[in-house]
């Protein structure tokens, strides 16, 4: 499986840098170009904002007519936008900078999600979707110490050049691969927003946008919650932890999700992301900790292929809007979450009860993912039942 699709989990790889990198260089970015780290900071609101927008409203109409056409299209955007990021001089060309990375992201996300669905066998899905979340993760998780340690060494400028040297080797990759890759269905009627007129879509919408405050909203506060318990020794072992779980969720995910479908895993993972805030919220071991910070990964990022798959299976041929609308929801929750808590704090909460806070999207997750595991039709991990001879089976 990993052969078929490591292009599209290379460019996953590029886009999960990129989306958190610059948090950790905003300090010296806000140096270099001669404003405050407010400022700076309206990148990270600017790439979202645009990122939500165009994988619903753009993914759609860039597909039309060849997929690889699309993955390069949406990629060179977003190389092209980390470039101008890369050489801005100034704050206007920063923060115009930002839009256009979000918007090749939001695209490429969408496209490359749906693109590894369709190269894989009905009772692969699951694996394929997975190994897309497994690029992001992982992007997140490595790249953005990696690109911290660049910014530390050198300058900012060099960690965003990490990100266009990646996104520049998935381009290759995908144009060494586009004669492999399927035709996406699309509608030149149907709008992309006709998808949440499913009321499970919409459902699911909401409930990535909960997960995404409660999980990547969080997670921004990791470092000032771990300080509150007495625990600032641990900050980094704690970042790697959640980072060591969420790849590692991300990798194991797709085969039980082939095995045995979603129903099941729609309320563990609310339920593990539950255990882990009550653990780091009422206790202060180092151990309880790390393991609360590795299971807070692992189900954070496993429920993005899991969400995908409960959405989609039955409706494959609206994969890429749907998968559209749900990362968008993510990524939008991450912002909101990191807003929420930024507004707690400054209302005189202790960093050490944001896990409190989270508790109440997380628990608001499970009952949506749960009336979804409820109501999904038969599991495609299950056979389909033989009709009578000189019947059609029915599915």
């Amino acid at each position: 499986m990993i052969r078929k699709v490591w292009p599209l989990v290379c460019a996953a790889v590029a886009l999960g840098i990129d989306a958190y990198v610059l948090a950790g260089v905003l300090p010296s970015i806000a140096t270099s170009l001669a404003t405050t780290a407010a400022t700076i900071g309206l990148g990270v609101t600017a790439f979202t904002a645009a990122y939500a927008l165009s994988g619903p409203l753009l993914s759609g109409t860039v597909v039309r007519g060849d997929t690889a056409r699309a993955l390069l299209i949406a990629l060179g955007v977003f190389n092209l936008g980390n470039l101008i990021t890369t050489l801005a001089p100034g704050i206007e060309v920063f923060l115009t900078s930002r839009v256009i990375a979000g918007a090749g992201a939001g695209v490429l996300t969408a496209v490359a999600t749906a693109t590894a669905a369709a190269m894989a066998a009905d009772h692969e899905r699951g694996r394929a979707m997975s190994l897309v979340t497994l690029g992001l993760s992982t992007g997140t998780v490595a790249g953005v110490p990696v690109g911290m340690l660049i910014g530390d060494r050198l300058n900012w400028r060099w960690t965003m050049a990490l990100v266009v040297a990646v996104g520049a080797l998935s381009m290759i990759a995908l144009a060494a691969r586009a004669r492999t890759l399927p035709s996406l269905p699309t509608s030149q009627q149907e709008p992309a927003l006709a998808v949440l007129r499913s009321g499970r879509t919409a459902t699911g919408v909401i409930a990535a946008f909960l997960l995404g405050v409660a999980s990547l909203g969080l997670y921004t506060y990791l470092l000032p919650m771990a300080d509150a318990r007495g625990l600032d020794d641990w900050g980094f072992a704690l970042v790697w932890a959640w980072g060591i779980g969420g790849v590692t969720g991300s990798a194991l995910i797709g085969r039980p999700l082939d095995q045995h479908g979603p129903k099941v895993l729609l309320f563990a993972m609310p339920v593990a992301l539950i255990m882990s805030f009550g653990a780091v919220w009422i206790t202060s071991s180092p151990t309880v900790w790390l393991s609360a910070a590795a299971v807070w990964g692992a189900a954070g990022w496993a429920s993005v292929p899991t969400l995908q798959q409960a959405l989609t299976h039955d409706r494959p041929e609206r994969a890429m809007p749907i998968v559209a609308f749900q990362m968008a929801a993510m990524y939008l929750g991450s912002a909101a979450g990191a807003a929420v808590g930024s507004s707690l704090l400054a209302a005189g909460t202790d960093s050490a009860d944001l896990s409190g806070w989270a508790l109440i999207p997380a628990a608001l997750a499970l009952v949506l993912t749960g009336g979804i595991s409820i109501t999904s039709r038969r599991s495609p991990a299950t056979p389909a039942t033989p009709a009578p001879k000189g019947e059609p089976v029915r599915r």
